[in-house]
C-alpha cells in the first residue's frame, strides 16, 4: 500500500535526517510540519531532495505567546514553500491567554495564503474550530488556498461547516479509538480523509508513531468506513493527489 502521513513533525525525532531518508526510500507520502519559521530552512534543505517528503513552514498556534515576532520571518519565508503548518488556534485552557494574539497572527497568515495563491495549510484548531472557520472564511476568498484541519476535535456541525467549504481531515488513530472519533469520522465525506501520524505526539508500541506506523491508521480507517485495507489507502492516495493537483 501507498502510504500518507500529511502531517508528521519530523524534526522533533532524534533521528531526524535518517527519518526524512526513510519516509523517502519507503514512499510514505510526508508532510513535514513545523513549529516556527526558524526550523524551516533545515526542514526544507532535507525534504527539498527527496521524492516524497515536503516540508511546511509553520507558526504554532501554542508558540505565539513566545514566538509572535517571528511572523515577520514567516511572511519572508512564504515565497518558498506550496505548504503552510502547524498554523491555527489553540483555546484550550493552557493556551486561552493567548488567543487574542493568536488569532491575529493566523488572520495575518491566511492574509498572506489568499494573496499569494496556492497554498496548502495544516490546520491546528483545538476548542477554536469554529472561530478558525469564521477567520477562513473572512480572510480567504474561495479557491485561492486549499485547508486540511489536523486532528479535528470540533463539533460534528463544524464539520459539516468545513466539508461545504471545501475542507479536507488528517485523521490519526488516536482519533478512531473513542465512539466520538469513529462516529465523526464515519460522518466525513470519504473523498475529503487524509491519513496522518502527528508524531511524535502520538504512540505506536513502546515509543513515538513514525511515519511507517500510519498504516494502522489506514486500518483502522478501513473498519470504520466499510472498507478494505487496501481500498482505503487507495482512497487516501487519491484524495492526496487531488488536493495538490
Amino acid at each position: 500500500m501507498r502510504l500518507v502521513d500529511f502531517h508528521c513533525h519530523l524534526d522533533l525525532y532524534p533521528d531526524f535526517e535518517a527519518l526524512v531518508a526513510e519516509c523517502d526510500r519507503l514512499g510514505i507520502f510526508t508532510l513535514a510540519v513545523t513549529t516556527t519559521p526558524k526550523a524551516w530552512s533545515r526542514n526544507n534543505m532535507l525534504a527539498s531532495s527527496t521524492k516524497h517528503v515536503r516540508a511546511a513552514l509553520g507558526m504554532h498556534p501554542q508558540l505565539v505567546a513566545e514566538r509572535w515576532r517571528e511572523i515577520d520571518l514567516w511572511e519572508e519565508l512564504l515565497g518558498e514553500t506550496r505548504y503552510v503548518g502547524e498554523v491555527g488556534l489553540d483555546a484550550g485552557p493552557r493556551y486561552f491567554s493567548s488567543l487574542d494574539r493568536q488569532t491575529e497572527v493566523f488572520r495575518r497568515i491566511l492574509r498572506c495564503c489568499a494573496q499569494a495563491g496556492g497554498k496548502i495549510l495544516s490546520i491546528h484548531s483545538v476548542r477554536a474550530a469554529t472561530k478558525v472557520l469564521d477567520l477562513i472564511e473572512e480572510e480567504v476568498p474561495d479557491g485561492r488556498a486549499k485547508f486540511v484541519f489536523h486532528w479535528f476535535t470540533g463539533s460534528a456541525a463544524d464539520a459539516r461547516r468545513a466539508a461545504n467549504l471545501g475542507c479536507y481531515f488528517s485523521i490519526n488513530s488516536q482519533m478512531l479509538q473513542s465512539d466520538r472519533g469513529r462516529a465523526l469520522v464515519s460522518s466525513l465525506p470519504i473523498d475529503r480523509l487524509l491519513t496522518e501520524t502527528d508524531g511524535p505526539f502520538t504512540s505506536q508500541g513502546d515509543g513515538p508513531a513514525r511515519p511507517r506506523d500510519v498504516g494502522q491508521t489506514v486500518r483502522h480507517l478501513a473498519t470504520a468506513r466499510g472498507l478494505s485495507s487496501a481500498e482505503s489507502a487507495a482512497v487516501v492516495l487519491q484524495n492526496l493527489k487531488i488536493l495538490t493537483a
